[in-house]
């Protein structure tokens, strides 16, 4: 049964159909001393040091008005212009929300009176900065849909940017009770409906094909908050059924897939199935969650290499790799955990939302500057880059910006009269309902004890989590008198009684260090204690001096900096795997480890394991190598030779594309006609009938030598090589290297050369008649020769 809007002082909360506990609304809930409120705070100062009209300026440009200044860079200018105001108002939502600040409010309304102003000028409803957007909304209108993995009709992504202002208004509107937002939400709602009203379900599912973000969980809020089925109708039209119907079979296909393209969508698979009672796609939700969860991730809670899903028997990639997790993933993940925990609440769902918020959401912001992280590389020794405000306007930035507000929303729920605490962390609920205010204390996970304090009370249930990560017997007193805990790891301890105003319950729950091998059981172990993942600072290179902030450019986000040989990495060492116990805590404060015994080599022995989460501006390790001693110099000379190919490419690479994964080709401008990408033998692809290019980076005039992956199994293939416009090559692909993967390489006369642009080459591939330009399975402009190429 569909439940009506519920207002909490001045949150509104969507109380969804089929739940089994129903949240407290962010504003019933401040998160006090400690690092997430410290995350909260620093968020709130980057945020506010935000320019709201640069974030502005795409908005009112493509109602044909004025900006009052130029918008940003990066990829606020470069085709997803708009997207990270979308998140700015939720972010503003929800920071209002957390703080109660009026100087956030006031802010929150000036950007939707600016973006009311723009949704009026263009008169119809829309409001998106989609640069020159007009175009492709007409042709969509008439079903002339040409679609690709990141571009709809030669356009990068609109739907996923146009998502992030429609989720806006819907949390302007659900968090600060705002009916402004309210009335724009829906008129833009609208303008979608009567957008696709002559389309059929087969070409909307064709423009599916293209990110589109979570429209889908979207449009499933507004029949909510409307009670208007022709949203739910659309809210089923933008659920891409290719990937819903493998789902719902219990069939794994994710492999190949870019991450989070899919999670959004199983989000609004998930809140359709609540809202319409479709059992068969809460299922299909389920499973994702299942095999994303104990089957794809690490051991932050993240998933994903060069933003794609990798092999889950083989997680080589997320070693080797310097683009490992996204940060926007698990803030996907969290939103699904969350959802499936409401009508489920298996503590399994609890546990993967701990782990991911302390090892991954909190450890992707700079804790001075507030500066966002986009990859974290799980490869040894290498480390992340942070964003500056006025500089990185990536995915992760946007979403991020929202990661921060939201601590408190999880850390408590309620079934009825119980109130079930889930996270340790501090905090004061007051339950206005049940006239009950309760206050954490707690220095989690420094410390394994909480104390909850009745500021007032109410006739209600306690219910502790009793961690499935606790290596003991928990403890719990009440008012210093211990009570007898009647339950195991993995379920709730029940307190009922009579509370009184000043009640003091305590929980103790020990932790102690652990080993968590990579999901394919290959021999790298992360080192935890309880939920937390430690990690080592690392310098590797005397003297070495990184940036750790990104610049402006595209790809300022990847930590591209010198990679470590992954052989001369530090290695835990051991007769077998058994030493957890002689990793030993040297500090009664703080987490900090030591495990001198066990580390090889000597220079490494004294580095101390921390919290991941505190692990900044440095090389680290996370995931470490282990071997007995009487195999450490093999592994080390394996290690060596497989790497030494790869190390040595890398060296006189300028620049290089991952052809058929999105981001990297977006970055590198992709455009093309009749063009298609897939998977084969686990390797991304692209070729087209007609021709498709990219624009390669080559800032310091080092590109001599252009390398091509060809697959031998493409045979026949007849096609022209172009760069800066000139014929460099053409390509017929025989067959003779069998079905195996190979490269060729292709001297760049310098008179091509010189027809690039500011440190830019044009690299096309164009079809002979009647033929197919590709596979093309790798690209990369190079210095000079490798030593050896793989």
């Amino acid at each position: 049964m569909i439940k009506k809007l519920v207002l909490c002082a001045s949150l509104a909360t969507l109380s969804i159909g089929a739940q089994a506990v129903d949240y407290f609304a962010i504003d019933q809930v401040r998160v006090n001393d400690g690092p997430f409120a410290h995350a909260q705070n620093k968020n709130l100062e980057y945020v506010m040091t935000m320019s709201p009209d640069r974030l502005l300026a795409p908005y009112l440009r493509e109602a044909s008005l004025t900006p009052k200044t130029a918008s940003y860079g990066n990829w606020e200018n470069t085709g997803l212009d708009g997207h990270i105001g979308g998140h700015y108002v939720t972010s503003l939502s929800l920071a209002y929300a957390a703080t109660g600040r009026d100087d956030v409010k006031q802010r929150l309304q000036y950007v939707l009176d600016e973006l009311e102003r723009a949704q009026n000028a263009n008169g119809n409803g829309y409001l998106g900065g989609v640069p020159d957007s007009d175009k492709l909304w007409q042709e969509i209108a008439k079903g002339d849909i040409r679609a690709d993995l990141f571009a709809l009709n030669g356009y990068w992504v609109p739907w996923y940017n146009l998502h992030k202002i429609f989720a806006g208004l819907r949390d302007a509107y659900l968090y600060t009770g705002s009916e402004q937002a309210k009335r724009m939400m829906i008129k833009w709602a609208d303008w979608v409906d009567d957008l696709v009203a002559d389309l059929s379900d087969a070409q909307i599912e064709q423009m599916l094909t293209t990110e589109y973000g979570g429209m889908n969980e979207t449009f499933a809020d507004v029949y909510e908050i409307t009670g208007d089925k022709k949203y739910l109708t659309l809210a089923k039209q933008f659920s891409h059924k290719k990937i819903l119907n493998p789902l719902e079979q219990k069939r794994d296909e994710l492999t190949g897939l870019h991450a989070n393209t899919q999670i959004p969508k199983i989000v609004g698979f998930e809140r359709v199935a609540q809202e319409s009672g479709n059992d068969s796609w809460h299922q299909a939700a389920e499973y994702f969650w299942e095999t994303v969860v104990n089957e794809r991730s690490v051991a932050i809670g993240g998933n994903s290499v060069r933003e794609h899903f990798h092999d889950k028997d083989d997680f080589d990639p997320m070693i080797e790799e310097i683009e490992g997790p996204e940060t926007c993933n698990t803030y996907n993940m969290l939103k699904l955990t969350k959802l499936l925990y409401g009508r489920d609440t298996s503590l399994d769902y609890v546990s993967y939302y701990e782990r991911a918020l302390y090892n991954h959401i909190l450890s992707s912001q700079h804790p001075d500057t507030g500066g966002l992280v986009y990859f974290t590389p799980m490869r040894p020794n290498h480390y992340r880059k942070y964003s500056e405000t006025h500089q990185g306007m990536w995915c992760c930035v946007g979403s991020g910006i929202e990661n921060h507000f939201k601590y408190g929303e999880f850390i408590y729920a309620h079934e009825d009269d119980d109130l079930l605490v889930n996270l340790y962390i501090p905090s004061t609920l007051n339950w206005e309902d049940k006239g009950v205010v309760l206050t954490q204390s707690t220095q989690f996970p420094d410390r394994s004890t909480t104390r909850l304090t009745f500021e007032k009370a109410g006739d209600v249930t306690l219910k502790l989590r009793y961690p499935q990560w606790a290596t003991a017997n928990a403890e719990v007193t009440v008012n210093d008198k211990e009570i007898a805990v009647d339950a195991s790891a993995g379920q709730y301890i029940e307190l009922d009684r009579d509370w009184q105003k000043g009640d003091v319950v305590e929980l103790k729950l020990p932790m102690k260090t652990h080993l968590e091998a990579l999901p394919d059981g290959s021999d790298y172990y992360a080192v935890m204690y309880g939920p937390i993942v430690l990690s080592a600072k690392t310098s590797p290179f005397k003297d070495e001096v990184l940036n750790y902030y990104s610049d402006a450019s595209r790809m300022g986000h990847i930590a591209d900096g010198e990679r470590c040989p992954i052989e001369q990495a530090p290695m835990l060492v051991a007769k077998d795997t058994n030493f957890a116990d002689r990793i030993t805590r040297v500090s009664d404060d703080e987490l900090r480890f030591k495990a001198s015994e066990l580390i090889q080599p000597e220079s490494y022995q004294n580095v101390e394991l921390i919290p991941f989460f505190r692990v900044h501006e440095s090389r680290y390790m996370l995931y470490w190598p282990y071997s007995t001693p009487e195999n450490i110099n093999a592994l080390r000379e394996k290690r060596a030779a497989e790497e030494a190919a790869n190390l040595a490419l890398e060296a006189v690479t300028v620049d290089k594309v991952a052809p058929g994964e999105q981001q990297p080709e977006s970055d590198h401008f992709f455009k093309g006609s009749e063009s298609e990408a897939g998977v084969n033998f686990g390797r991304h692809w692209r070729h087209a009938h007609d021709w498709f290019s990219y624009q390669m980076n080559d800032p310091d005039g080092q590109a001599r030598i252009l390398q091509i992956t060809y697959f031998g199994g493409d045979v026949g293939r007849h096609f022209f090589i172009e760069f800066n416009g000139k014929t460099l090559a053409e390509v017929t692909l025989g067959g003779e290297h069998g079905a195996e993967f190979y490269t060729v390489e292709y001297p760049i006369p310098e008179q091509m050369l010189a027809l690039g642009s500011e440190g830019k080459h044009e690299l096309k591939f164009v079809a002979a008649e009647n033929s197919v330009a590709g596979g093309i399975y790798g690209v990369r402009l190079l210095s000079e020769m490798p030593d050896s190429t793989d």
